[in-house]
């Protein structure tokens, strides 16, 4: 069986220019999965504080592009932290600064680039959205060292890729109140969730490097863990829609989400990082069923 690597080099990446695919992979735009989990907390702050459904339309497209955009550079960010790690782990052992198929001046110029349009993009939303935009660089920038002082850096995730509830929150409402927080929570429970079953992909490579992690600090107990983590996530979501004056629909909608990341946890197979992987990608339908409540509820 060959090793265990979510890196595509099949398909349309193989069609692209033999130079573009490095910066393709540094970008995971091969995976664009972590460009939608950024994206949708803030879908669902967007969905609950836009006055209308245009203006609600014109913020999910700027936060969509900016998420991709700001999912790459903290990729970018985390590989020039990890290339020396990343060289000693087998699904990560192929990322370009790892392999040498990109210098770090390479990438520093591609992050550059990267920040530069999603500075643009930032520039469109109003003054707190911003001040809160310009402060997730500092997330974005630390969360690559959480796996060397702590066991939780799938909590630091959360904190990092939740951000962008209450970020919408206050682009579409130009505040920060009660149902944003309550949101940002539920966002960084389910990740916590989540980020635990795809670091269960490089346990065992974790622990000979030295590596920490909720999959590593759990590790059979990891069922229960999401459990409590995925319930929070539900009950959080609950309190914000009632904060929030939801009606039914929004109650009766998060059944479906409830259910997928049931689901989930009834499937889980610590041991097989396939399924895992798969699992984790399976978090895309659950944000958007989320979503999809948020907007049922307002109607």
């Amino acid at each position: 069986m060959p090793p265990h690597t979510d890196i595509l080099r099949t398909g349309w990446v193989a069609r692209v220019p033999p130079a573009w695919v490095p910066y393709i992979h540094l970008a995971r735009l091969d995976r664009p999965i972590g460009g939608w989990l950024l994206f949708l907390p803030g879908l669902w702050s967007i969905s609950l504080g836009a006055a209308t459904v245009r203006e609600g339309a014109m913020l999910v497209a700027l936060f969509l592009v900016g998420a991709f955009l700001m999912r790459a550079a903290g990729c970018v960010v985390n590989d020039m932290w990890d290339r020396d790690m990343d060289r000693l782990v087998t699904r990560t052992a192929g990322r370009p600064l790892a392999s040498g198929a990109l210098r770090m001046r390479q990438a520093a110029g591609f992050l550059a680039g990267l920040l530069a349009i999603s500075f643009v993009i930032l520039m469109q939303l109003n003054g707190l959205a911003i001040a809160l935009g310009v402060g997730s660089l500092l997330l974005v920038v630390s969360y690559p060292l959480a796996k060397r002082v702590t066991w939780w850096p799938q909590l630091m995730l959360g904190f990092t890729f939740g951000w962008a509830a209450p970020m919408g929150y206050a682009a579409a409402t130009g505040r920060i109140d009660g149902p944003a927080l309550l949101l940002y929570a539920a966002a960084i429970a389910w990740i916590l969730g989540y980020d635990t079953i795809y670091a269960h992909q490089d346990r065992e490579d974790d622990a000979l490097v030295g590596v920490r992690s909720t999959a590593r600090l759990f590790a059979e107990r990891t069922r229960p863990f999401l459990v409590a983590c995925y319930g929070a996530t539900m009950v959080l979501l609950g309190l914000a829609g009632w904060l929030a004056g939801l009606s039914g629909l929004y109650f009766a909608g998060l059944l479906v989400p409830a259910a997928l990341l049931v689901r989930q946890v009834a499937r889980l197979d610590i041991d097989n990082p396939a399924l895992c992987l798969r699992l984790f990608h399976a978090n895309r339908e659950v944000g958007f069923a989320i979503g999809l409540a948020v907007m049922l509820g307002r109607l």
